[in-house]
Order: structure tokens, then sequence, then C-alpha cells
């Protein structure tokens, strides 16, 4: 189904024309009528363009019963209008929109509302005939057309809505329902009449009848199933003390309500997720400080994982602001793999080092002022490590850079974990600044 609109004066061109519009939804189309300028150029030549009550009344029948049938299909949308002359909406399922556009025409130019009437009445759900009393089977195929599933959930709202209690099950293609009336709602509506007018109380003093069917039991809150138990034996032991999670977070922060420390730790093992809006041509992409404001975020999220294992005081990317370019040439590496980034070199270039060749606790004390690489921080998804991805990383900043792998500066001090990379990537020593 397409868009379209349907003019309703003979004069199409008049800026004042009556129209009727069809947008289709995903699962609905809206039906509106546009009276607008209408109205406008009605008012300014002193006619009166309101619409009478029988009108309001017709649609408004029309619409609630669509919306009825569209939440009973399990569309969950949220629908919204207005009563103004200028507009007049209905929301409709597909197979009538047809009869919509026809009814509005007529209630509109021969003020004829039997058509909104009928399509109504097309469309309204035998919810009273759902919601009596009594325990009973309701049928797919036969009482309903959805998933039982769905049909449920459209009837537990309405129910809500009429104060009832429904105490329903789902089975594999039926609905088993026994509504009852709270006695709360019975009184509501008895002291509150003019906020529910025509609502009959059905329900109190129902009697089941003889033949009534029984509802196949299967399981439920009065079958013990603890009968005969023994009791659980309890043992004092010495439990771990640690309270410090190998993500960065607390573990006294691990409980079911704490869904910061979950997502924490599933990042921090897998990666961040690589957003969907972002097109990620290679494995590799290098983020500098001029790169789309997108990257530079996602830059900055993955630089909280480190942060927070290492107990760091500071994200070691912080370039968020308007694109820049800065003197020591920032840039960080990211690397993805299975839609996530698992690894992060932070870096920069500078000309100030020392060499230290790995094995001796002093370090060299002659300054070499050669402008290198320097690798600020580099991280691995905990899923990921001790698989090269630190080599991937270090050997792409050297490519980048053109130069070799000995030749790159790190920042101190070395964690642990750099001084193992440091020595499988370059054993006779390493640059530091």
């Amino acid at each position: 189904m397409t868009e379209r609109t349907l003019y309703l004066d003979p004069d199409t061109g008049d800026w004042s024309s009556r129209t009727i519009s069809i947008r289709p939804r995903r699962w609905y189309s809206t039906v509106q009528l546009d009276r607008d300028d209408y109205v406008d150029a009605a008012r300014s030549q002193g006619r009166d363009p309101e619409l009478p009550a029988a009108f309001y009344e017709s649609v408004g029948r029309a619409r609630i019963a669509a919306i009825d049938r569209i939440r009973y299909d399990g569309r969950g949308d949220a629908f919204s209008w207005g009563e103004d002359p200028r507009w007049v909406t209905l929301f409709v399922p597909f197979p009538h929109v047809e009869a919509a556009v026809a009814a509005l025409r007529a209630a509109e130019l021969d003020r004829d509302y039997s058509m909104l009437q009928e399509l109504a009445e097309r469309l309204t759900l035998p919810i009273d005939d759902w919601l009596a009393p009594g325990e009973r089977e309701l049928l797919r195929g036969v009482d309903f057309d959805p998933h039982p599933h769905t049909f449920l959930r459209f009837l537990r709202g309405k129910a809500q809505q009429h104060g009832v209690r429904l105490n329903a099950r789902a089975t594999i293609d039926s609905v088993w329902v026994r509504p009852t009336l709270a006695p709360l709602q019975k009184l509501i509506r008895e002291k509150l009449p003019e906020r529910y007018p025509g609502w009959v109380d059905r329900w109190s003093g129902y009697v089941e009848p003889d033949d009534a069917p029984i509802r196949p039991w299967v399981g439920g809150r009065t079958q013990d199933l603890s009968h005969g138990a023994t009791h659980v034996q309890f043992r004092a032991a010495a439990t771990p003390s640690n309270h410090k999670c190998p993500c960065g977070m607390r573990l006294r922060d691990l409980d079911e309500d704490d869904k910061e420390h979950a997502s924490h730790h599933s990042a921090w093992a897998y990666g961040i997720r690589v957003p969907k809006n972002l097109d990620w041509w290679g494995d590799l992409a290098v983020v500098t400080t001029r790169s789309p404001i997108m990257w530079r975020r996602l830059a900055k999220r993955v630089a909280r994982l480190p942060q927070k294992e290492g107990h760091y005081d500071f994200n070691s990317w912080s370039h968020i602001g308007e694109p820049e370019v800065t003197p020591d040439n920032m840039r960080a590496y990211l690397l993805q793999a299975n839609g996530h980034v698992i690894g992060y070199l932070a870096a920069h270039d500078t000309s100030e080092h020392r060499w230290w060749n790995l094995t001796e606790e002093s370090q060299d004390d002659d300054e070499d002022t050669t402008l290198r690489p320097r690798i600020i921080l580099i991280w691995v998804a905990e899923v990921y490590r001790r698989q090269g991805v630190g080599t991937m990383l270090l050997q792409a900043l050297a490519e980048d850079f053109d130069c070799q792998v000995a030749d790159v500066s790190w920042s101190t001090p070395v964690s642990d974990a750099g001084l193992r990379l440091a020595r499988r990537t370059s054993s006779e020593g390493i640059w530091i600044s």
C-alpha cells in the first residue's frame, strides 16, 4: 500500500480544499481527514466549520474499535490524536482502509455517519464475552485468531481496564480464563459511577454451573514439591577475601541488581560492541583527534576499560571536543573482531627517550632526541589475551610510523603485561620515556 491523498472538493487547486490522506505504517494505516485550510477559509467568511457531536461520537467509536483490533493482533504501538475540527484521524488495519476512507468522506460531505457506525461494529471485538464470569476455554481459530500468548496479553490489558482479575493461562492452541471482580474495584466503580458509565457488575455472586469445564491442572502453588524433603546442611568454610574483580570493579558490587558491573565486566572480557552506524571497512582503525566524533567517542569508551582495570587517574583518550590538530600527533588504534573492539593502543610522537635493556634495574641516562612513536597505553580484551593481539597493535604502530618495532618508545612505568610484550618483540631492550 502506498501513501496517497484524496480530494473531497471539486476544485482540487483551491487552497482550502479538504483532503483525506492515507499513510501506511508497518502494521496499519493512518487515515486522516485534513480540514485545516478549510476551517480558516470558513471562519474568514463567517461560517461555522465546527463538526457536530454525532461526528465525534461516531469517529470515536470507530477509532477505539480499530485500535483494539490492532493491539489484538499484537501491535503495541502508542496512538495519539486530538478532538479538533481541523484534523480527524483514524488508525485502521490494512483490510479496512478503503472502508474508513469512504466512511470519512460520507461523514464530512453528507453528514452520514452510518458507514462509520458499520465500520465500528465490524471492528469491535467481543471483549464483554471474553470477560464474562465463569471458567471456560477460548479456542484459537474459533474464539480468537492471534497466538494464544499474544491474545492473553491483550485480554489482560482489557481486564485491567474493567477492574477484573483474569486468572488465565495460555496453552498451545487455547486460553483458559476465569474473570472475577476485585472487591476494591467493585467499590470504586459503585462510588464513582460518572467515571465508569454503563458499567454493570456481572461477576459478584456468580455461581459456576455443574457442567462447567474443568481446567487441566499443571501444577501450581498448591503442589507441595518439598513434602518429605530433608533440611539442607550448612558448614563453616574459609571463603576467598579478595574484594576486587579482575575487570577493576569491586566484587561486593556484583549482585543481582548491579547491572553496571555486569555490563563493564562483559565489555572487559569481550570488548566494546561496534556501533551499528559506524562503517568499519577493515580490521584495524586509526582514530585521530580530527576523526569524526563517533569514532573519538568510541575510542574514549574503549579507553575506560583499561582505566578501570588499572585504576588509572585519567582516561588515555580525552579528545571528544571539536576536531583539532595536536602537535604530538595523538592517535588511537582500534582492533575489531567478531563485532567488538578487542584491542586498543593509544600513542603519540615525542623526542625524549632513554634506553633500557630490560634486564638491569638501572636505565641509560643518555637522552635520545630522535622523534619516535610512543605507546601511552595498550590494552586487549581478556578473552583475546595471549593470542598475539598486543604484538599486532605494536607492529601496526611501527608500520604506521615507518620504523622498526624496536624503535618504538614506551611510557613509564611499564606494566608487567607490557614487559612481557616488550621482551617478546624487542628482547635486547626498549626505548622509554
